[in-house]
């Protein structure tokens, strides 16, 4: 049977908090669902479906979004397809609807890949893989990007997980993001400043209860502890549920929802590591340029605690 989020791959292992599942779609390559002894860790959906809101998806060559679908280089204007129509946008990539081929696979793993031809607006040639890896407090994802093509290539990467702690209301939940700028936006969502955070409402360096908070905004300056930019959600018992990364994922965007299917009334909240901000193709900001026959691997992963 085919199914509207592709070939389905299950993985599974045991850890010392119990048994780790994930399920990972061919679809976007994206994260279904991750659970720990039957407690969801992420926001999960019906094979069935669609991802809701783009949820465990994966961005690349760029994360969010593109003004107008234009950029520029070298006085060459370009032309992306417009994906967001009601902001007139280009957003997340060319790979959001693309079924990803499996490359290797484990009980505990797999490496999905696929490739960004030529098209509208970016003439360059990419091969992508993704290897998801069940690990012993989480899920471990490495990206890894490799330019075939004959001239260098702007990149980007991030995906849009939904993380949660699936036996208590994710309202309840406090967030706590290791991000010192907040990007102001226009009402397209685009970015018109990046300010500090000190003494601001988007100062969530120290936890704020998510109950409190609707947002669809970025943070900037990401910054590392221990070699890991690390953004948290705790419940009231102690237990965390956390998006760690490389500190090349110098930005963060937070997405609240109350509409995602089947948690109507209780939050549903996003946080996508980024390794560059909206818009990065024009403002060049943590945009990456991959030189022919280059490549670049880069890790996040979601670690849960206190379990």
């Amino acid at each position: 049977m085919t199914f509207p989020t592709g070939e389905q791959y299950e993985l599974q292992t045991r850890t010392a908090s119990g048994e780790l599942r994930a399920t990972i779609t061919g679809l976007a390559a994206a994260i279904r669902q991750l659970s720990l002894d039957g407690v969801d860790l992420v926001e999960t959906y019906g094979e069935e479906s669609s991802p809701p809101y783009g949820a465990g998806i994966v961005l690349v060559p760029w994360p969010n979004r593109i003004r107008d679908g234009r950029w520029e280089h070298e006085g060459v204007e370009r032309q992306l397809d417009i994906t967001e129509p009601k902001l007139n946008n280009a957003i997340h990539g060319l790979l959001r609807y693309t079924e990803y081929r499996e490359v290797d696979r484990t009980q505990d793993s797999v490496t999905l890949a696929a490739t960004v031809y030529p098209q509208h607006g970016y003439p360059y040639l990419l091969e992508t893989a993704v290897h998801y890896e069940l690990v012993s407090d989480g899920l471990k994802v490495t990206h890894y990007l490799r330019n075939l093509g004959h001239e260098s290539a702007p990149v980007a990467v991030g995906t849009h997980p939904f993380l949660r702690i699936g036996d208590v209301p994710t309202d309840s939940l406090t967030l706590q993001l290791s991000a010192a700028s907040h990007i102001e936006v226009d009402d397209r969502l685009l970015p018109t400043s990046e300010v500090p955070v000190e003494g601001t409402e988007w100062d969530l360096r120290d936890p704020r209860r998510v109950s409190e908070l609707q947002l669809d905004d970025a943070w900037g300056e990401a910054f590392a502890t221990d070699g890991e930019v690390v953004h948290t959600l705790t419940a009231p018992d102690g237990r965390t549920v956390s998006m760690w990364s490389e500190p090349e994922f110098g930005f963060v965007q937070v997405f609240t929802t109350r509409q995602f299917p089947g948690r109507e009334g209780d939050a549903a909240i996003a946080i996508e590591p980024m390794t560059a901000p909206a818009d990065a193709f024009n403002s060049g900001k943590g945009l990456r340029w991959l030189a022919p026959g280059d490549e670049w691997e880069i890790s996040w992963g979601i670690r849960f605690g206190g379990f």
